[in-house]
């Protein structure tokens, strides 16, 4: 009996952690809401976006937010084939990341490729990010595509 509460409670976790994701990409779709964002990571948590930059502590990941709308006024995050491994109160994830986005100045449209290394850790019953890495593959022009332009 233990050791199919034990699976429930990890199938369990696993179910919030992608709930967490989630809500981190709608987030992100809501042009960049910084405060909801932010409420999805712990207090000393990172925010680590390689080539868009990187914020430490919850507060600085909500400042940087706040001015990623200025980067992509529009963009909607396809995140899929999680990998998420749980240890009690820890976790490890990786995601891909498919992005239509427009990008700023002007009107550019650009489609960004990634993939997400997360670690999440559980506060108080509820799973939070720890540390979030973004490993770009690509961020193109729309019009020329990955295989003319691979970053812009």
């Amino acid at each position: 009996m233990e050791a199919l509460e034990a699976r429930f409670r990890k199938l369990a976790d696993i179910d919030e952690i992608r709930l967490l994701k989630a809500r981190y990409a709608a987030a992100c779709d809501r042009n960049y809401d910084a405060d909801a964002i932010a409420d999805l990571f712990t207090e000393d948590a990172v925010w680590d976006g390689g080539k868009f930059g990187k914020a430490e502590g919850r507060e600085n990941i909500c400042r940087f937010f706040r001015h990623a709308r200025e980067v992509f006024s529009f963009a909607i995050h396809n995140v899929m084939n999680p990998r998420i491994d749980v240890d009690g109160d820890r976790a490890t994830g990786q995601w891909y990341l498919v992005q239509p986005a427009t990008r700023e100045p002007g009107t550019q449209a650009v489609w960004l490729a990634a993939v997400y290394h997360d670690e999440y850790v559980r506060v108080s019953g509820k799973w939070l990010f720890k540390h979030l890495q973004l490993t770009s593959n690509f961020l193109t022009p729309y019009e020329d595509g990955w295989a003319q332009k691979r970053f812009v």
